[in-house]
């Protein structure tokens, strides 16, 4: 190889961090000699300090930077192993026929190879037909019940197999020419062959009629999507489809013997070993993999949330399928993110479901899988989205809640996450990082843990979790201080609040409230910019700066958040002291503005304030413990009275009808 040119070895020795560190070992070995010659110590090299120091810190911001809030979680490894074949689920009548049929003798077995004899395909089908024999043989000396089984479906099978009724009339296709099935019509159902084969299953619980009922089901949701031609007409296709999806569950169950709740261990053992689970486990598996099929190609929101509300009355088949449970999960999520109304409400109850029966082996996997949609499906906020958020939020949370101690252990790697980001924003201001910082990923991010905490830190020991949060949360606040950045400090605010009320510990907020009475804004604007969502957003366009509406809101928003807040503490003994700074300030703020309905604002919430202030100081006198007693302070005006009864109401009327046109967080 030649030598690298001037350009080349100049890139290199700037860029390449192998070059560095070999760098610094070279002059760290001829400092070391150096000090042994001359018996003194190493001295300190300050440049060579500087470039670790700044090659760490690049390392490590490269690090932090390459972090997604989507790909928190490792996969590895949490993938449900499965034995799903490469069968394309299409059940053979022929050897059901066999399997509940009287086995057939030997010499009838040769007569049926005689003319195959030299086709290899042939002497395998023999060989496999002959191992069968064997093994119902065994299974008809083991268990006598099983041979009066295999009688009954015999007689069965003879009469269903003379109706003629099950093939197509004319065996031509709708535009004349000849059907390929022609020499096998039985393999056409019509609507007459629909309703003899329904009957048939229903009052006599056939399993032949059965597989052939799942076959044509398996062709109803692969119609469109396959050349093979099974089912004649539109008609046709609805019966199946209404009629598996409505009663193949309670057929398998009957069929199976299970009533009533039943656990997935025995629905596994029960498919696994038994000799009717045997016949049945590959009609319940090809049922199972089409409904799924069916899922992933149907567009209609009806007829999606109806095959999701059948098909959750058999999730306790899909123990016995680990593969297929694994593909449920994948498109509940789906349905569940991008689905709306009702239909994202039964792919949620599909997923507590399976989350609750399945707890060891799919919750991880179903809270991880639902995050990753979640986050992925808030990059962007538009109004119509903001319901559906909500829901996905708050049933988020209660998937969680499902396993507390579970659920917390991936809240900790989420929030160490969202950590790290804001320490990344905090020490570099980068651009990239900040962009990560105040979006909408980042947003719910913490509103959802926010949430979760929110909901079960009175039952569970959540506070480092509570902890971690209200750090970040104080952090983001900090770190956009500026006006245009109002909504993100309003929602952390009310972040802090709830928190704050969910779990009884004390968090300042009055600081971060009355910052917004600071903001400097500039003479009003003659142009009235674009249309503008102050809910909907985290930064405020710069025309709406210097709007009439941004001084409003900005007013309006601290007296909210502060009402919020004093209503939380209103009974605590320490309420004046509480209210102090925040009453100066908003008496200042009275003085000094010029705008008439803010100043009538500000004066109604501080008489407010001050009435209950002066009620406090007044119940405060008449108590014998001292300030030193802690349990008694902490049971001040626990039951109150009349008059405390009174205030509570005024204090509720303040916050609920005090503030009306004030903006939906």
């Amino acid at each position: 190889m030649g030598k690298l040119g001037k350009k080349a070895r100049k890139f290199a020795k700037k860029n390449l961090q192998s070059v560095q560190k070999r760098q610094r070992k070279l002059k760290s070995v001829y400092k070391k000699r150096a000090a042994k010659r001359d018996g003194r110590g190493l001295a300190e090299d300050p440049e060579a300090d500087n470039v670790e120091q700044s090659t760490a810190r690049t390392q490590k911001v490269e690090d932090i930077g390459d972090v997604s809030l989507e790909d928190v979680f490792d996969d590895a490894g949490s993938d449900i192993e499965g034995d799903d074949s490469d069968s394309d689920g299409f059940l053979s009548e022929d050897e059901n026929f066999m399997l509940l049929s009287e086995p057939r003798s030997e010499s009838q077995l040769e007569e049926n190879s005689d003319d195959a004899a030299s086709s290899v395909q042939n002497k395998d089908i023999r060989l496999e037909l002959e191992k069968k024999r064997k093994r119902l043989s065994r299974l008809k000396e083991k268990d006598p019940k099983f041979s009066k089984f295999l009688e009954t479906n015999s007689k069965r099978l003879k009469t269903l197999g003379d109706e003629e009724n099950f093939s197509d009339e004319d065996g031509l296709t709708d535009d004349g020419r000849q059907s390929e099935y022609e020499n096998d019509s039985k393999k056409l159902l019509n609507s007459s062959a629909v309703d003899s084969l329904c009957q048939v299953v229903m009052e006599q619980h056939n399993v032949a009629a059965l597989t052939r009922l799942l076959n044509g089901y398996r062709a109803a949701c692969h119609y469109g999507s396959e050349s093979s031609r099974v089912i004649k007409d539109s008609g046709t296709f609805s019966k199946i489809l209404m009629f598996v999806l409505c009663e193949v569950d309670g057929v398998f169950r009957k069929l199976l013997g299970i009533s009533g709740p039943n656990d997935r261990k025995d629905i596994i053992s029960e498919l696994k070993n038994s000799s009717n689970g045997k016949i049945l486990k590959p009609l319940v598996k090809s049922y199972l993999r089409s409904s799924l099929f069916l899922l992933n190609e149907v567009t209609d929101s009806q007829i999606l949330g109806f095959a999701l509300t059948r098909l959750r009355a058999s999730t306790i088949f899909f123990a016995a399928f680990p593969s297929l449970l694994q593909r449920l999960l994948k498109v509940s999520v789906h349905l569940w993110a991008k689905g709306e109304g009702t239909l994202s409400q039964h792919s949620f109850l599909i997923l507590q479901d399976v989350a609750a029966v399945f707890n060891k082996e799919c919750f991880d996997k179903c809270l991880i899988t639902a995050y990753k949609a979640f986050i992925g499906h808030c990059k962007f906020m538009v109004p119509t989205l903001y319901q559906h958020l909500q829901f996905l939020k708050n049933s988020f949370v209660e998937l969680c809640s499902q396993d507390v101690p579970k659920s917390s252990s991936k809240a900790v790697v989420s929030i160490q996450q969202l950590a790290k980001i804001l320490q990344l924003g905090l020490h570099t201001k980068k651009e990239e990082a900040v962009k990560k910082l105040c979006s909408w990923q980042y947003a719910y991010s913490i509103d959802l843990w926010v949430e979760f905490i929110s909901a079960n830190v009175r039952d569970y020991d959540l506070q480092p979790l509570l902890y971690m949060m209200i750090q970040i949360i104080n952090g983001v606040a900090v770190l956009f201080p500026g006006p245009r950045y109002l909504p993100l400090r309003v929602k952390c605010v009310q972040w802090l609040n709830h928190l704050s009320s969910s779990s009884g510990i004390f968090i300042p907020v009055a600081s971060l409230a009355l910052d917004i009475l600071e903001y400097k804004i500039g003479k009003e604007s003659s142009k009235p910019g674009k249309d503008f969502s102050f809910s909907t957003s985290i930064k405020l366009p710069k025309h709406w700066l210097k709007s009439r509406s941004f001084q409003e809101e900005c007013v309006s928003s601290v007296i909210e958040l502060l009402a919020t807040h004093f209503a939380q503490w209103s009974y605590h003994i320490s309420f004046p002291e509480l209210a102090t700074i925040s009453l100066i300030n908003l008496r200042k703020f009275q003085e000094t503005t010029a705008i008439e309905s803010s100043r009538r604002g500000v004066k109604r919430f501080v008489d407010q304030v001050e009435q209950n202030v002066e009620f406090i100081r007044k119940k405060r006198d008449e108590v014998a413990f001292s300030p030193n007693n802690q349990q008694s302070a902490d049971s001040f005006l626990q039951f109150g009275d009349a008059e405390e009864i009174k205030m509570k109401g005024a204090a509720q009327e303040l916050q609920n009808n005090e503030l009306d046109g004030l903006p939906q967080w």
